[in-house]
């Protein structure tokens, strides 16, 4: 059984910084891709960033770009999202995914295995 825990979130003001992590089951994080999403309130689960796992190269949507990095520590079994910059904006429920493909998704049907997610709200 693949278990995700997220954990990191809180409350920030503009223009501060959050760092998530995201345990993970031991097994899974060397050969599985693995992402981050974020919802807000009344709106749809969006695609935040995820990472490749031959390339370890990442992908991010265009809004966090330059703000926002991904990595993952194998040895710890942990997946991290270093936020910086946060806008009102980046207000959201953050759930980290896994997929079992090493390749990484963009699309959140193409993830199979979801955390309970951890709130992430930015203050004016």
């Amino acid at each position: 059984q693949v278990q995700l825990v997220e954990s990191g979130g809180g409350l920030v003001q503009a223009g501060g910084s959050l760092r998530l992590s995201c345990a993970a089951s031991p097994r899974i994080l060397s050969s599985y891709a693995m992402g981050w999403f974020r919802q807000a309130p009344g709106k749809e689960r969006e695609f935040v960033a995820a990472i490749n796992r031959i390339s370890n190269n990442p992908a991010y949507t265009e809004s966090v770009k330059g703000r926002f990095t991904i990595s993952g520590d194998n040895a710890k079994t942990t997946l991290y999202l270093q936020m910086n910059n946060l806008k009102l904006e980046d207000t959201a429920v953050y759930y980290c995914a896994a997929r079992v493909k090493p390749e990484l998704s963009t699309s959140r049907v193409g993830y199979d295995y979801w955390g309970q997610g951890t709130q992430v709200t930015v203050s004016a």
